[in-house]
């Protein structure tokens, strides 16, 4: 919007105050003397006019009346016309005191004039929205696509709010499972009954959009409708979740598509913001593997604790700017700092911790694709995963960082692949390292997650997008998920937790055949499941068909958090890494066979499931 516009709203908005403020005055008079104004008090209301103006027109500008925009009139803008209206009555009371002499005004004129000049400069605002809103609502009648809204509280209102000042939807009504609601209409919108009479009102209305606006605390019953809509063939669209909007990454407008992270059904997590913010607020904070799905919303998550400063370090440079180039777009002061390196390199990273001197850090870094790992890679696996792990964590002791946490994985349980059984051996080192001083050493152990790098979730996008086949390895395969968010915080949260040694095991839920999420893919998509064909592909090198959280040895301690546990797992001591690392040092040239067969000594639960 221009200036010259702005100057000239703001110009008539103050024009109709003074002309208002005129009749205010004048009414004043007139009711005070039954429309029967004496000439004498004619006269002394004419002469006290300019003074009355005056008083007002000051008040009027330093009050900020003008600041606001009228389309958008609210309680609080008549809150400030209130108290502006207030302020110049006992400032032209005391003048006119003063000039008691001159002029002799009754004082019921003084209350008479707050009285109406509220009523009449409130008035032209909400009439000015009211007109405004329903002419933008007239416009999105003939133009807007019909939707129903599903869910009447807070939220839905939010966005019905926003939807009536766009012309691409038209609200034909609302659905909620509170009775008391049915038949009571919200900005003009009727609530047309429970979520179950979705066929019929989308019927009535001849609707193809459905937008789920429940809250998250509604999880189940939002799950519920958002299949629901879904199975009727309805394009489910939904808001933004509470975290997304917290974090500044979506507003409440931005509609989306329903995506299969919806469909998981998961609580929100219960943080303990408190202690999160006595751990992180004011402190340097460091994430390895900062670019990747996990790394990106871990800096994310931190970012809302207000740290000091953030040191994100990834090996590649386009994750790193990729990142930058997201967390740019948010607003907050927070100094942050992207730096390219390997956890290997030990100059590098006593220059980090030196320079920047971390309190906590968190290593999400790892290759963690289980057949690029299995063949070929597999020297390289343990390079990184095993020999970076003991390089960065060997480091950060010496730093005397505080805490410590590893990112591992349900693959580390039983593993029958090279990436579980090096993820394996990272989480034994870091607790070889933990002493009753000194740094923390805390390993937090899940499953996958929704739509990381390198999931099947992008890959059956792909695949549906290209028209099929999708492919799944097996029709029995399961795995546990979470979404990205739900992992963050309970990495965070496990850490904040940790005394040092342990391995929390995160509560995954029941665990989701991927047949079954293939399909709710293929309807989320707009396709019938016959529509987009699915084979079965064969198990690939290394992969289970279903990951386990425990292994057949362990058992957990229950924690205060209902969505951590503690697993009971064998610990090794510094003279066994030393002669891990010695062996890692020994394989570069093996043949892999050879180097998964030893594998065995090493990792006592490791059985591959490739035969020589």
């Amino acid at each position: 919007m221009n200036i010259a516009l702005i100057n000239r709203r703001t110009a008539l908005a103050f024009s109709y105050d003074i002309v208002v403020a005129v009749f205010a005055w004048y009414g004043a008079y007139l009711l005070r003397f039954n429309f029967e104004l004496p000439p004498m008090h004619f006269a002394i209301m004419l002469q006290t006019l300019w003074i009355t103006l005056s008083i007002q027109i000051i008040a009027f500008i330093s009050f900020g009346l003008y600041r606001g925009t009228w389309r958008f009139a609210s309680l609080v803008d008549l809150k400030r016309i209130l108290i502006t209206i207030s302020f110049s009555a006992f400032a032209l009371a005391l003048t006119l005191y003063i000039l008691n002499d001159s002029f002799v005004v009754p004082r019921s004129v003084i209350i008479l004039d707050c009285i109406l000049l509220l009523l009449m400069m409130g008035a032209g605002r909400f009439i000015y929205r009211a007109l405004k809103e329903r002419l933008i609502y007239r416009t999105k009648f003939i133009k807007g696509k019909p939707v129903i809204l599903i869910g009447a509280g807070s939220n839905a209102i939010s966005l019905l709010k926003d939807l009536n000042m766009t012309n691409k939807w038209h609200v034909v009504g609302l659905l909620d499972d509170d009775v008391s609601m049915h038949g009571r209409e919200i900005l003009g919108v009727k609530v047309q009954g429970n979520i179950s009479s979705l066929p019929i009102v989308s019927k009535m209305f001849s609707v193809s959009h459905v937008i789920i606006a429940m809250s998250s605390e509604q999880n189940q019953e939002r799950l519920k409708a958002l299949k629901f809509a879904n199975n009727l063939g309805l394009e489910t669209l939904t808001i933004p979740s509470i975290d997304d909007l917290m974090t500044g990454r979506f507003n409440i407008t931005q509609i989306r598509r329903v995506d299969v992270e919806d469909l998981l059904g998961r609580d929100s997590v219960d943080l303990d913001n408190t202690g999160l913010k006595q751990l992180l607020e004011g402190q340097a904070v460091l994430v390895s593997g900062a670019g990747g799905s996990i790394g990106t919303e871990l800096c994310l998550q931190i970012i809302k604790f207000k740290p000091s400063q953030l040191i994100c370090l990834d090996i590649s440079e386009y994750a790193l700017y990729k990142l930058e180039q997201f967390l740019g777009n948010l607003e907050f002061s927070i100094q942050l700092f992207y730096v390219v390196g390997d956890v290997k390199n030990v100059a590098l990273l006593d220059k980090i911790l030196a320079q920047h001197k971390p309190k906590v850090v968190f290593h999400a870094a790892a290759y963690k694709h289980v057949p690029l790992m299995e063949t070929v890679n597999v020297s390289e696996a343990f390079n990184n995963n095993v020999m970076g792990t003991h390089i960065f964590a060997r480091a950060c002791k010496k730093a005397k960082v505080d805490k410590f946490i590893l990112i591992s994985t349900d693959k580390a349980v039983n593993p029958t692949n090279v990436m579980g059984a090096t993820k394996r051996l990272a989480e034994m080192i870091c607790q070889s390292f933990q002493s009753k001083l000194g740094t923390r050493f805390v390993i937090v152990r899940f499953g996958n997650v929704l739509g990381s790098s390198g999931s099947v979730i992008p890959k059956f996008r792909q695949q549906i997008k290209s028209g099929g086949p999708i492919t799944v390895t097996h029709p029995e395969i399961t795995r546990y998920f979470m979404s990205i968010p739900e992992a963050a915080q309970l990495v965070m949260q496990a850490g904040l937790m940790g005394k040092g040694g342990e391995i929390f095991v995160l509560d995954m839920g029941q665990p989701i055949k991927i047949i079954d999420l293939a399909k709710e893919m293929i309807k989320l998509s707009g396709y019938k499941e016959d529509e987009i064909k699915i084979e079965f592909s064969g198990l690939r090198a290394g992969e289970k068909l279903y990951e386990e959280l425990l292994a057949n040895d362990e058992h957990t301690l229950p924690t205060p958090h209902e969505k951590l546990r503690i697993a009971s797992a064998r610990i090794v001591d510094k003279k066994w890494v030393n002669e891990l690392l010695k062996w890692i040092a020994t394989i570069s040239d093996k043949d892999e066979l050879l180097i998964k067969k030893e594998l065995k000594s090493w990792v006592e639960e490791y059985k591959s499931n490739i035969t020589s």
